[in-house]
């Protein structure tokens, strides 16, 4: 059966765990409006991508 010879020491440990952080997710900012957004996603606020308007508002009835 495969047991470790030694203990792992903590130093050792964390330095191979050191790849393991998460990554902030990427945000842009709108050409159009400025808010921010996902890269290569429609805008939320004003709904253009690419330097134009992808969907249509609804309008209030």
């Amino acid at each position: 059966m495969a047991v470790p010879k030694r203990k792992v020491s903590p130093s050792r440990r964390n330095m191979r765990r050191s790849h393991h952080a998460l990554s902030r997710p990427a945000y842009n900012e709108c050409g159009n409006c400025g808010e921010l957004k996902a890269p290569h996603n429609v805008c939320p606020k004003c709904k253009h991508y690419d330097g134009r308007e992808v969907l249509k508002e609804k309008k209030a009835t």
